[in-house]
C-alpha cells in the first residue's frame, strides 16, 4: 500500500516516519509531496490507496472525484478540523475519512497565551528596540492581566485548556458554547455571546469553522465588544471577517488583534515568501497596524503535538487497512 502525504514539510516527514517505525507500519510506503493538494496536484496520488492532508489542502468535489478515480479510498486528516473537505461527496464516494480530533490542546492554548502576553507587554517591539540599543519604555505600556476578564468562545478541549491557564493567572473567565462543557464550571461562568463580547477585555476564539460560525466576528459583533478589547484567534481564519476587523481597528473600537490563522492563509502560510511580493492587500493592510500580531499557524507546533498527530494519523490508517471502524472517522454529511 502507498499513501500520498501532501503539504509535507521536513517535520511532517520526521514525525510520521518515527511514528510508523514505532507502530510497525514501515511496510506502508509513504510518498511525500511539498505541494498542497488541489485539482492540479491530485494526479500525484496515482497508485496510492490513501492521501494524508493538512489544513490548507483542498478536497472539494472535483478533487475527491479525481482521487477516487485514481484508486484512493481513504483520506487521513492531520488536523482536527474538516471544513476543507466536501463530506457529502466523500460519503457518496464511500471514502474513509478520519481526523485527529484532539492533540495536545495545551499546545494551542499556550500559544494563545503567548500571543496575549506578547501583544499586551509589547515584548516583540522591546526585543527589537534593545537590539538597537534603545532602552526607552515609551510606547511599551501594558496592562496587568491579573483581574482582567477573558472570554473563551468555544469550550472544547482547547478552550478548556485556555480557560485553565487564564483562571490560574487570576483572570475572571467567561465562556460561551452552544454545548457547554461541564468541566468549565470550576473555571468560569458560561454566558450568552453578547454578554461575553460586552464584558471581556480579551476574547479568545476556540470554535470549529461551520456555516454557523463563519464570520462569527463581524461588523455587528465587533460593535458589541467592549471598546479597546483584544481579539485572539488561534482556531480557523474564517471565523473572523478580516475587512470588518480592519475597520474596527481604524475606528479604535478594537484595541488589539492577535491571530495565528487567516482566512486566506492557504496562499501564504507554511512557505517562505520573504523574497516575494505579497499581493494580498488585506493581509498587507493588517500588517501596518502596530497593535496587530500575526503568527503563521504555529499554535499546534510543538514536538509533543506532532508526535500525537502522527501516531493518531497512522492509527487511523491501520484501522482503515484492517477494515475496522475508527473512533476518529468523520461521518458523511
Amino acid at each position: 500500500m502507498q499513501i500520498a502525504v501532501f503539504s509535507a514539510r521536513p517535520y511532517d516527514r520526521r514525525f510520521l516516519d518515527e511514528a510508523a517505525a514505532r507502530a510497525g507500519l514501515d511496510a506502508i510506503e509513504r510518498v511525500y509531496f511539498d505541494a498542497t493538494l488541489d485539482v492540479h496536484t491530485a494526479p500525484l496520488a496515482q497508485g496510492c490507496t490513501a492521501v494524508c492532508v493538512f489544513v490548507n489542502d483542498r478536497l472539494d468535489a472535483t478533487v475527491l472525484h479525481t482521487l477516487h478515480a485514481l484508486g484512493v479510498r481513504a483520506v487521513l486528516l492531520r488536523c482536527a478540523g474538516f471544513n476543507n473537505i466536501d463530506m457529502a461527496v466523500a460519503g457518496q464516494l464511500g471514502l474513509f475519512v478520519a481526523r485527529v480530533p484532539a492533540y495536545s490542546p495545551e499546545a494551542v492554548a499556550e500559544h494563545a497565551l503567548a500571543l496575549v502576553m506578547t501583544l499586551n507587554r509589547q515584548t516583540h517591539r522591546a526585543y527589537n528596540r534593545v537590539r538597537e540599543g534603545n532602552f526607552m519604555l515609551d510606547g511599551l505600556l501594558g496592562r496587568t492581566l491579573h483581574g482582567r476578564t477573558v472570554g473563551i468562545v468555544g469550550t472544547g478541549k482547547i478552550g478548556l485548556a485556555t480557560a485553565r491557564i487564564f483562571h490560574g493567572m487570576g483572570c475572571t473567565v467567561l465562556g460561551h458554547d452552544p454545548y457547554p462543557a461541564p468541566a468549565f464550571a470550576p473555571l468560569g461562568t458560561m454566558v450568552a455571546l453578547d454578554e461575553l463580547l460586552a464584558r471581556a477585555d480579551i476574547i479568545s476564539l476556540h470554535c470549529p469553522l461551520t456555516p454557523q460560525t463563519r464570520h462569527l466576528i463581524n461588523r455587528d459583533s465587533l460593535a458589541r465588544m467592549k471598546p479597546g478589547a483584544m481579539l485572539v484567534n488561534t482556531s480557523r481564519g474564517a471565523l473572523v471577517d478580516t475587512h470588518a476587523v480592519i475597520e474596527a481597528l481604524k475606528a479604535r473600537q478594537l484595541g488589539q488583534l492577535a491571530i495565528d490563522v487567516y482566512e486566506q492563509e492557504s496562499a501564504l502560510f507554511f512557505q517562505d515568501l520573504s523574497g516575494e511580493i505579497i499581493d494580498d492587500d488585506v493581509f498587507q493592510r493588517l500588517m501596518t497596524f502596530p497593535n496587530v500580531l500575526v503568527t503563521g499557524h504555529q499554535g499546534f507546533f510543538t514536538a509533543e503535538a506532532l508526535q500525537e498527530i502522527s501516531a493518531i494519523t497512522l492509527q487511523n490508517l491501520a484501522d482503515f487497512t484492517a477494515g475496522r471502524d475508527s473512533p476518529n472517522r468523520v461521518a458523511a454529511a
